[in-house]
């Protein structure tokens, strides 16, 4: 089959073909780790984040190249997850730019909008790092544009394209050295290399196996739970998709604080609202739906419409909040039980669940920001894959002034809480002192190793426990407990004054009790603190300060 040019249709079952080939290859990319541990979630990240644009699509019928390509690229913002996932979003908003005026494309306008997604990309990343997925999709789209002619078909620019995509993807071992000792490629550039052939594959004709997963249901109902004789006490979780029209308003200057604004006018509650060109998501508790889907038409028409009454098992996770009249809020990911709670006590307004193979998506980021309804949100993402995501978010946002501290794992989020205090008035140094409260705090982890590798000069076997320490690995040992006292003989310790211990949810109480033990008889002029942590993977977290 050969292709000069491709519309709406088949520009659809590409990008369903890579996500098709994403879901072949998912557990393998999330394996490709340098650290020989089970937290890897490149693939799980990127199948999302694809998922999030074909979600998109679905809900509409795109008639024409650049309509389609708009509607995935929204919803593969709304849906990044994980560094590899922004970046990915990045490039097909990039790809959008070049392609929202067409109804069909060929080879050489889909080039100059690959090289779009070149821009785009980069330019999201504060300190783009070459040998990771900006590398390969530049190279290969650099290759594959000034290889095409005139006469040249769409299957010539992905034949290019993917050829030039694997030997860029063999080359991020050269570009990083760390790569090449573990002998794995960058999971990104991975990733995406199978984005790129699952779409050429659908583009020769391929069939597709695929359906999407991604959905905003929240499952089966319990309508015993709302009887004739119940009083409607928590309202109705309403939520729509609202297209503007030019019928009504003027979709590219219209201001969403005028949904907002209207909303609050007619009590609504837990209110999520934000504007993707001309459409207008909203999400709110009511106690009148059919109110505000009336109000809301004045701007436009529904493209989708969901009203659910959250006394069917709704109630705890929806009831109304009360306005926050703090001078700022702490949005914080975290994972685990334990430490979620624990992060709650110390001032976190929202916890976003998320961490090591669960990293939050953008959208979720957007609506912890709207439920702290304060001027001011600062961010702690706690995990290095989600800074970027907690970034964009931040950038997207435009009801609040949001803060992003850096912090890297949930250690450096705890030292940061520990420092945010409502008494501290000015934002800039309230910020700063986290920054440094978090780069303060040393920080380990310990896990078991789940294949033999080769990690800065040492040798692990699978089965074995590796302490890894400010991103290096500390100790190897047998057990947990032996990996962590090892790790912390290997650091500095002479100026620690607390030493805080997460404990994970497979750790007997046994194990912990004696390890406490031992702790307190070797570090007897430090603090222990000990919390459950309930996390997943890692067997201990632990913090110095």
């Amino acid at each position: 089959m050969s292709n000069k040019t491709i519309d709406s249709e088949l520009l659809v079952r590409m990008l369903m073909g890579g996500a098709a080939c994403l879901v072949e290859h998912k557990e393998e990319l999330n394996a490709l780790n340098v650290f020989p541990v089970a937290d890897g979630d490149t693939g799980t990240n990127m199948l999302c984040t694809m998922e999030g644009g074909l979600s998109e699509i679905k809900k509409s019928e795109p008639k024409n190249v650049g309509a389609t390509s708009g509607l995935f690229a929204r919803g593969v913002l709304l849906g990044a997850r994980g560094n590899s996932g922004v970046i990915l979003s990045q490039i097909f908003a990039g790809i959008n730019e070049g392609l929202e005026q067409y109804d069909t494309v060929g080879a050489k306008e889909l080039a100059a909008a690959y090289r779009k997604g070149i821009e785009r990309s980069y330019a999201a990343v504060q300190n783009p790092t070459e040998g990771t997925i900006l590398t390969v999709f530049r190279e290969s789209t650099e290759y594959a544009a000034d290889n095409i002619s005139e006469d040249s078909t769409v299957e010539d620019f992905f034949r290019f394209h993917i050829e030039k995509a694997r030997r860029s993807l063999e080359a991020t071992k050269e570009l990083l050295p760390v790569l090449a000792e573990a002998d794995v490629v960058d999971s990104g550039a991975a990733g995406y290399l199978s984005i790129a052939e699952g779409m050429y594959r659908a583009l020769g004709g391929e069939d597709i196996a695929y359906e999407v997963s991604h959905s905003e249901q929240k499952g089966a109902v319990n309508i015993d739970l709302f009887t004739r004789d119940s009083v409607l006490e928590f309202g109705y979780c309403t939520e729509f998709l609202l297209r503007l029209t030019t019928a009504k308003v003027d979709p590219d200057s219209f201001d969403i604080n005028t949904v907002t604004e209207l909303l609050a006018e007619l009590g609504g509650e837990s209110v999520v609202a934000y504007k993707q060109d001309d459409i207008v998501k909203v999400h709110v508790h009511t106690f009148n739906p059919g109110e505000i889907l009336l109000r809301m038409q004045a701007f436009g028409e529904f493209l989708t419409v969901k009203v659910e009454n959250m006394s069917l098992g709704h109630s705890e996770e929806h009831a109304p909040k009360l306005k926050n009249n703090k001078k700022f809020s702490v949005v914080a990911v975290a994972s685990g039980d334990g430490i979620s709670a624990l992060f709650g006590q110390m001032g976190a307004d929202r916890i976003v669940s998320g961490g090591q193979t669960a990293n939050p998506s953008i959208e979720e980021f957007i609506e912890a920001f709207d439920e702290c309804d304060t001027e001011n949100i600062i961010v702690l993402p706690n995990n290095k894959n989600i800074i970027l995501a907690a970034r964009a978010a931040a950038d997207a946002y435009d009801r609040a002034k949001v803060y992003v501290v850096g912090t890297k794992n949930l250690m450096q989020g705890y030292g940061a809480l520990s420092v945010i205090s409502p008494v501290i008035k000015d934002m800039d140094a309230l910020v700063a002192s986290a920054e440094r409260a978090a780069e303060s705090v040393i920080d380990g982890e310990v896990t078991k190793a789940v294949r033999d590798a080769t990690v800065e000069g040492r040798e692990i076997k699978k089965g074995e426990y590796i302490a890894i320490s400010e991103g290096k690995i500390a100790a190897v040992a047998n057990d947990a407990e032996a990996a962590l006292t090892e790790m912390l003989e290997n650091v500095d310790t002479d100026l620690c004054e607390i030493i805080t211990l997460f404990v994970g949810k497979e750790v007997s109480a046994d194990r912990r009790a004696e390890l406490v033990e031992e702790l307190k008889e070797k570090y007897d002029e430090c603090e222990i603190v000990v919390y459950e942590g309930g996390q997943d993977i890692y067997d201990y977290l632990v913090a110095l300060e």
